[in-house]
Order: structure tokens, then C-alpha cells, then sequence
């Protein structure tokens, strides 16, 4: 039976996610069902041990009243990232129809390195390098269309892949065609994504035994709710997700903005201003009234540039703070918090800059949003690669003024320039300072 999808980023969300709609939507179809051949970033044991669980997993639905377990049987194969050949071999593929990615926002940055390596024929770092040393693999096995699907949260994120892409393969050189190809055969949708899935705990291994009677070593643990929107345009084919409840539209944008700026950027929110009250999940932090207020500030401030009207708005932050509140569901507030250097931009700096172009002020949820950050990244709990030179400046700024101004030039210059922004920011990081 052939994989006819291949995905990029082996990981809890996928498993969730993805994985989930497709085994759902299989579930649903006559005729062969779309198995998928997932490759982890580049860590071996994941694949290995779905591998030896013949690529079966139990999802755990973690609903505040109780459990609900589905053993999930759409991956085909389970494969270590560093497996070159195999990621080659399975993008050449002319069976392959979609290749889908999860991976993380910062992977998406293109790597100096990434160039010269596929120059030289040997794998990239970067996510745009790796798919297109796939992609080019494809062209040379014949050149079968393809769709790929970035299912991360970033803006427009088809369009985002499409250009980085597209940007590496004109510097190749060789593989007359190549460029042309990628531009004319290989479509980029995009994608809006929503399921909070907490890490597993051993206890979770546990529950997944009592609920399936087997010993599943891997499963994976959800909240009820799920959501995909995407843009219908695949030459290859799909799964027929459709049936599964995935939501096919011409323009994804205003579910992406409506899913950034109120549940990614309320769990920013909530993930460095929770950590500075000494708080560790999502629902410790609703339970926190000052959390709370905050977080609401930050949904005020988005719906007044949202395009949606204000029913939609209110039925998504009433669902929102149900989710949030799931005292079942332990999504960790470290876990949130890492690489907000990639997050910040796309949680917050896009709602700044419209309100600005609508006439209105910054809003009274980013300086708390931002002093929290800040505050954040003087500590020892940080993740995030991306933010190594900018925590290097604010350890030597002169003080805080200067430290705000470095933390909101990653919304961009106009918020670096803007004064009102950086006082009131600069405000809210002394009065975080003094209850510390």
C-alpha cells in the first residue's frame, strides 16, 4: 500500500492534528486510504519506537469530564530525519500527492550554510532547504505536481513557503528547469491550524493503557477541540479531509488572524506574564485574575481590527476561555514561552500596526505583553535560539528604557519609535520589577 503523503516534523501536533484528520478521513473513504510517511526533525527514537508499534498511537481526548482514546493508524512509515535518502526517495515518489510540515516558526529562517549545502548535494538545515532538496529529487524522478502545506503558525504561511523556497532554488544553479518547475508544478497552500496539545506525561502512558489495553509508548494527549482551514488547491490530490471537518476556502487569512491574535497571542500573554506570577500551565494562569484581565485587554485590542463580525468574535473568545480553562489539560507555560522571537512579530506586531492604521492607540495588552518578555529573557528559562544577540544587547542596555525600545524593534521600527508604546511598556515593566 503506498504513502501517498509525506510530512516534515514528527511531533506531538502532527499526531493531533494532521495525523488525526487523515486517519478520520480514511475512516470515511472506500478505496485506499492516504497513509503518510512522517519524518522527525532529525531525532532518531520517536521513529523508531512508532516504528516498532507498527505506527499505531492513541490520542488522548482530555475533556474536563474524562478521556477519550482513538488509536490512530494513518502514518505508513515513521522515519529519523537524518535519513536523507529515504526523505529523497519518498519526495520522488510520484505517488506522493501532498507534503505537509510542522515544525517550528523559527525552522522556517533560511541558514547561510543551506545554499552551499544543496550545491553540494547534502541536506539542509533550514525547512525551505529541506523540502527543496526533496522537491528537487522530484524534478529529476520526472516531476510529478505536488502540494506542499506548511501547517505552522505564521502569516499567509503558503505564501511565506512558497518564497523562501522559491528564493533558494534561484541561487542553485544547474537542474535546468528547476525554478520554473517549482513555480509552475508545485502549489503552496495555506493553512490555519488549532488543537492545544500539552506534552505527554508517564502518567499519560498509563491512561493510554487502561483505555486501549495496550502498552502504547508514544501516544499523544489533546483537547477535544480541533480546526483546520485551508486553502483547496492540491494537482496531486488530497485526503479527503473534507469529510473530516477541515474547512476548504479561498483565503485563509481571517481565520489565521482571528487564531494569532486571540489564542496565540493571549497564550504569549499568558505564558511570560504567568511565569513571572509563578504560575505553569494555561489553566493555572485563568485562574489568576490578573492573567485574566490582561488577557482579555489583548482580545479587546485585536477585535477591534479583526475581520469578522463581533458574534463570531465573542463565540471564539467564549470557546477560547472554556479551552483555556480545561483544568485537565496541562499545557505548560514554558513550553509556550519558547522562541518568542519568532512569535512575538505575528501574535502581536501585525495587530499594532493595523490599529495604528485605523487611528487607534497600541492598546492596553501589548506593554504588559512586552515588559513581561523582557522580563522573561533575563532568566534562565529561556528557549529560543533566535533571541541570542537580542538578550546579549538587553543584559548590556543602560536600563530599561533601552531595554524596551530592543524589545519592540522586533515588532519592527515603528514600534521601537513609537513613544507612547514605549512608555507605557516601560511602565508595566516596573511594576513587574517591584512585585518580583
Amino acid at each position: 500500500m503506498s504513502a501517498r503523503a509525506v510530512h516534515l516534523g514528527l511531533g506531538a501536533f502532527f499526531r493531533a492534528h494532521q495525523a488525526w484528520y487523515t486517519h478520520r478521513a480514511n475512516q470515511d473513504q472506500s478505496g485506499d486510504p492516504w497513509l503518510i510517511t512522517a519524518f522527525t526533525g532529525r531525532q532518531v527514537e520517536l521513529a523508531d519506537t512508532l516504528t516498532a508499534q507498527g505506527c499505531r498511537y492513541t490520542l488522548i481526548e482530555r475533556a474536563a469530564d474524562g478521556d477519550h482514546a482513538t488509536v490512530i493508524e494513518s502514518l505508513g512509515a515513521a522515519v529519523p530525519g537524518g535519513d536523507h535518502e529515504a526523505w529523497l526517495a519518498a519526495l520522488a515518489d510520484p505517488a506522493t500527492g501532498v507534503l505537509t510540515s510542522t515544525v517550528t516558526e523559527a525552522a522556517y529562517r533560511i541558514h547561510d550554510q543551506d545554499r552551499d549545502r544543496l550545491i553540494a548535494g547534502e541536506p539542509g538545515i533550514s525547512a525551505p532547504a529541506r523540502i527543496l532538496d526533496g522537491l528537487r529529487a522530484r524534478f529529476r524522478a520526472g516531476g510529478a505536481p505536488l502540494a506542499v502545506l506548511c501547517c505552522d503558525n505564521l502569516t499567509d504561511n503558503g505564501a511565506m513557503l512558497r518564497g523562501r523556497v522559491l528564493e533558494l532554488v534561484g541561487d542553485l544553479g544547474g537542474d535546468a528547469g528547476l525554478a520554473d518547475w517549482v513555480a509552475e508544478s508545485i502549489t503552496f497552500p495555506s493553512s490555519m491550524v488549532d488543537r492545544i496539545t500539552p506534552a505527554t506525561t508517564p502518567d499519560d502512558l498509563v491512561v493510554a493503557k487502561q483505555l486501549t489495553g495496550w502498552d502504547d509508548q508514544v501516544p499523544v494527549v489533546t483537547e477535544p477541540f480541533s480546526e483546520w482551514v485551508i486553502t483547496d488547491d492540491f494537482p496531486a490530490g488530497r485526503p479527503a479531509w473534507h469529510t473530516a471537518g477541515v474547512r476548504l476556502v479561498d483565503d485563509v487569512e481571517p481565520y489565521e488572524q482571528r487564531k494569532l491574535w486571540l489564542l496565540n497571542g493571549a497564550h504569549s500573554l499568558l505564558a511570560y506574564y504567568g511565569l513571572q506570577r509563578g504560575l505553569a500551565t494555561i489553566a493555572e494562569a485563568m485562574d489568576d485574575p490578573a492573567c485574566v484581565a490582561t488577557m482579555e485587554d489583548v482580545w479587546r485590542d485585536a477585535a477591534a481590527v479583526l475581520p469578522f463580525q463581533e458574534a463570531e468574535i465573542t463565540e471564539a473568545t467564549e470557546a477560547l476561555r472554556e479551552r483555556f480553562g480545561n483544568p485537565r489539560i496541562q499545557h505548560r507555560l514554558a513550553q509556550i514561552a519558547a522562541d518568542g522571537s519568532q512569535k512575538f512579530p505575528v501574535r502581536f506586531g501585525e495587530v499594532y500596526r493595523r490599529r495604528r492604521a485605523a487611528g487607534l492607540d497600541h492598546g492596553a495588552g501589548l506593554p504588559v505583553a512586552v515588559a513581561a518578555w523582557i522580563r522573561h529573557l533575563a532568566t534562565d528559562q529561556v528557549k529560543d535560539a533566535g533571541a541570542a544577540e537580542l538578550i546579549t544587547r538587553l543584559a548590556a542596555a543602560a536600563g530599561d528604557a533601552d531595554r524596551v525600545r530592543l524589545a519592540l524593534s522586533v515588532l519592527g521600527p515603528e514600534a521601537a519609535d513609537d513613544n507612547d508604546l514605549a512608555r507605557d511598556t516601560e511602565a508595566r515593566l516596573t511594576e513587574l520589577q517591584e512585585k518580583s
